[in-house]
């Protein structure tokens, strides 16, 4: 088994390298990249050659490229100490065209276009842009050098940086001691309450580790996971943090503020980064304060993107499966029966009608019985889950009920099952001993793919409903060209496609004793 499992695993990662690689080609290859100006409102407001630089450093954002200015490696040059202040002043001023440039811009400019074509880049010289006799509105000349990534260097890129590790090095001008402090007294709740807590000093995180009273109880900063940050969807937050941040109004809670102030706030004072000289330009900071681990989230009153599609997807699952396999296994009995012809009746509608069409066909009909149609979170009313649940359950219960029969009446043309009948066994006892076991056992295998698939939401459903979860996260993105977002989700939707296929391969194995994951020696 160990060694099965070993080898399906890999294979699983070998797989999800190479979607995660496809999809890159697609995103960063084959799609237009002016596209994420679609949606850029400061990119219309751009003129001139300031446009074209805008567009440059947004595609190395968006992890299109690598772009470097002329004014950032001089910057560079200073900082190694191989150009003084003064010099640059004079070499960072560009000259209308090349030939107007002073004596000191050419010598910087000609070595910058050497180093950076000697590693690959393509140089750019834009010349200003005149209007009369002065120069037009973003059009000062500019010097660049661009460099498009290749497919390999940005996979290396991207699954290097899937974990962070904080440490006490983290910071790299951290002003003082570096070290790691462990408490049984969270300063947090006021010294007054027992709740140890690993808090540091120059790592990324304040608290390391630290326990509190919300599930799971223990929580950790020190490996944070970095799926892709999103630049539109929710800008400049991780792909991970969109997912699991909770939603809604604020929550307040009393708190202790490292300066001692003690208030009802809604700050989150376990999640503080470090910001460098935050505390300086905040008079509020100051007075909450004592350096710069300022960078806290917040909390809110509802659940995450994922909670709210996993509390949906989970009871829609259990739904299908408490109804889905007793009537398909009812239907199984009553071959062509009644009871028969209407669950297959039911079973084709589910199939031939578009989901679109029956969840809106459902939803007015519950809103005629009075359930919530829209989803609402800051409402204590549990009626909203209603119609997103049975919207859910409904094609999986007719799904189960297709198999469930298919798979009975196949064991009830088995030979097995002639055999006991011969041996003076009931119908009743040859279904519950014999055909229910053996039909049940294809059927396990999609249990752990249905409750891992709650976690990634269902597109149509949420949209209809309104629902704040996480099955439109992805239409969001491709909408919105927002590819960090894109590769993250395609990444996390793999991982939990191949932990749902070991899963289900490692029940299959317990439900059925003949199956067996053993290698057998020749």
């Amino acid at each position: 088994m160990i060694k099965y499992l070993f080898k399906r695993l890999l294979h699983g990662l070998v797989s999800l390298v190479a979607v995660v690689m496809i999809v890159m080609i697609l995103v960063y290859s084959l799609m237009d990249r002016t596209l994420i100006f679609s949606t850029d409102p400061l990119y219309s407001k751009q003129l001139n050659n300031n446009k074209t630089v805008y567009m440059y450093s947004r595609w190395e954002q968006y992890g299109y490229l690598d772009f470097v200015s002329y004014a950032d490696y001089l910057n560079i040059l200073v900082k190694n100490g191989e150009l003084t202040e003064d010099v640059k002043a004079l070499a960072v001023k560009l000259g209308r065209t090349s030939d107007k440039d002073s004596a000191e811009t050419k010598q910087y400019s000609q070595m910058f276009t050497e180093y950076y074509e000697s590693m690959g880049y393509k140089v750019k010289r834009l010349d200003a842009v005149m209007l009369v006799n002065k120069v037009a509105n973003g059009g000062q000349p500019q010097l660049f050098a661009y460099k498009d990534y290749s497919v390999l260097s940005r996979l290396a890129s991207y699954f290097t940086g899937l974990f962070k590790i904080d440490n006490i090095h983290a910071v790299e001008d951290y002003p003082g001691e570096r070290r790691l402090t462990f408490t049984l007294y969270d300063p947090v709740y006021g010294g007054e309450k027992l709740s140890p807590a690993i808090i540091g000093s120059g790592t990324n995180h304040r608290y390391l580790f630290y326990v509190d009273g919300e599930f799971p109880y223990i929580h950790q900063n020190f490996l944070t996971i970095s799926l892709g940050t999103s630049f539109v969807v929710n800008k400049g937050i991780d792909v991970f943090d969109t997912m699991t941040n909770t939603q809604g109004s604020y929550r307040l809670e009393e708190q202790t503020f490292p300066s001692g102030l003690t208030e009802m706030t809604a700050d989150n004072l376990h999640s503080a980064k470090y910001a460098a000289g935050s505390l300086d330009k905040s008079a509020v900071f100051a007075g909450r304060f004592v350096d710069d681990y300022t960078d806290v989230t917040t909390f809110k009153q509802n659940m995450s993107k994922v909670g709210y599609s996993f509390v949906i997807g989970i009871i829609a699952t259990i739904m299908a499966y408490l109804l889905g396999l007793p009537l398909g296994i009812i239907m199984a009995k009553n071959k062509d029966k009644l009871i028969d012809k209407l669950g297959t009746l039911y079973i084709i509608f589910i199939i031939a009608v578009p989901s679109l069409a029956y969840i809106f066909m459902f939803k007015a009909i519950g809103g005629a019985f009075g359930l919530p149609t829209t989803f609402v979170m800051d409402t204590a009313s549990k009626a909203m889950f209603v119609l997103p649940i049975i919207s859910l359950a409904l094609p999986s219960i007719a799904n189960l009920m297709k198999w469930m029969r298919r798979y009975m009446i196949d064991q009830m043309n088995s030979d097995y099952v002639k055999f006991a009948r011969s041996g003076g066994l009931t119908e009743s006892e040859i279904f519950s001993q014999h055909i229910s076991k053996n039909a049940m056992i294809p059927i396990v295998h999609g249990i752990p793919g249905s409750i891992l698939g709650a976690i990634t939401g269902a597109i149509i459903t949420e949209r209809v409903y309104v629902v704040p979860g996480a099955g439109n996260l992805l239409t969001k993105a491709i909408n919105a060209y927002d590819n960090g977002v894109i590769i993250g989700l395609v990444m996390f939707y793999a991982l939990l496609s191949i932990v749902s296929i070991i899963l289900g391969d490692i029940l299959m194995s317990l439900v059925d004793p003949r199956i067996s994951f053993e290698t057998k020696d020749r």
